[in-house]
């Protein structure tokens, strides 16, 4: 395999295996996409990534981590949503969306103001989660989900999906990872809980499940399913890729396709070992354990070692974050690098390397109409 292959998943052919990671704006205003959604995430799909996710977009308003986050717990959230899930297909990108719920670590500002969390008086809001365990001093202490508000998430989550489609979406990443909250249930280092949702591995893995189930009955069986988890807690007692293989094995046959190894974020002041590609090793072990198709993401920046991933086969498609914010073109310039041939937009074709070819963009058959409208406008 190489890293520009295609790839198929389910109805879908990826035309390489480099995916836009999730990354949080905190550029929102009510849970509303705007136009900096629509220019971050359009220009890596002109720059040649076969999958744009957005950043986590929360299934309530008590789901966000920051007032400023995406959100789709609304259908007036849907029109901007499709005005961006359409320019990325348009572009040969697949439209992905990351579906999330921030548990205990909502209510929070954004990175670049000063830390703690937002009180209710000050527009913020009581977060939930499995138990009531704040994450640190400084971050809220959550209500305990009962019966009624685990009902809820669910229901959030398969609403929001159905959303999600209806604007333009072709796969949904359920966020289960980073120490939100389906990653609160599963680890029990957050999750306290003495009831169905908590104790054995097997109750703690129930809401994920749950969740994964409701989602799948409103999302079309052509369109792929992916699970972003955190691998390993990266302390002892904590989740760990045991723990992942087991949960994999528990997903594949509620329809999931894909498992996005991250790591981390249960609890404060842990030791990670970050370096370079240090997550691809969990979704190499999940991967050959189970069969499941995997995702790399975590410092992977440089072009021969995203190629050496995939062509080692330890992971189906690599997931770039920060390279991406770096290089938005990065794809384009990835290909020219190890050789294969290019697809430039038309309109960057004059700067493209000899031998590339020029990327026409696709109409899409919702955008005939109003496209015939506007060539009609301009006659």
């Amino acid at each position: 395999m190489h890293l520009f292959d295609e790839l198929q998943i389910r109805d879908l052919i990826l035309r390489n295996r480099i995916a836009v990671s999730p990354m949080c704006q905190y550029s929102s205003k009510d849970g509303f996409a705007t136009d900096w959604h629509l220019v971050h995430l359009g220009s890596r799909a002109v720059g040649g990534a076969s999958m744009v996710f957005t950043e986590a977009c929360a299934v309530s308003p008590e789901g966000r981590i920051s007032p400023q986050d995406l959100g789709i717990w609304s259908d007036d959230h849907i029109e901007p949503l499709a005005r961006i899930a359409g320019f990325l297909r348009t572009q040969g990108a697949v439209a992905g969306i990351q579906l999330a719920h921030a548990g205990r670590k909502a209510s929070t500002p954004t990175p670049w103001e000063p830390a703690g969390f937002i009180p209710e008086s000050k527009g913020g809001w009581k977060p939930v989660a499995p138990s009531a365990v704040s994450f640190s001093d400084t971050y809220a202490m959550p209500a305990a989900l009962d019966e009624s508000g685990i009902q809820k998430v669910i229901k959030d989550f398969a609403d929001a999906a159905a959303r999600a489609l209806k604007a333009g979406f072709e796969i949904i990443e359920i966020h289960s990872a980073h120490g939100y909250l389906l990653h609160e249930f599963l680890s029990p280092l957050a999750n306290h809980r003495t009831d169905s949702y908590g104790g054995s591995l097997e109750n703690r893995v129930r809401l994920l499940r749950e969740v994964v189930t409701a989602v799948r009955g409103v999302w079309p069986e052509r369109f792929p399913l992916f699970v972003r988890i955190s691998a390993s807690d990266w302390t002892p007692g904590g989740w760990d890729v045991d723990q992942s293989v087991d949960l994999a094995n528990r997903l594949i046959p509620l329809a999931v396709d894909l498992i996005d190894c991250s790591s981390g974020g249960i609890l404060p002041g842990i030791q990670i070992p970050a370096r370079p590609g240090y997550q691809v090793e969990f979704c190499d072990e999940i991967r050959r354990r189970t069969g499941i198709m995997t995702g790399a993401v975590g410092f992977i920046t440089e072009v021969s070692q995203a190629d050496n991933i995939v062509g080692r086969e330890k992971a189906d498609i690599v997931l770039l974050a920060r390279e991406f914010l770096r290089q938005p073109y990065w794809p384009l310039s990835a290909a020219s690098h190890l050789g294969f041939p290019t697809s430039w937009p038309v309109q960057y074709l004059r700067a493209a390397p000899n031998g590339s070819t020029p990327r026409e963009p696709i109409r899409l058959p919702e955008m005939q109409s109003a496209l015939a409208e506007h060539d009609a406008n301009l006659e």
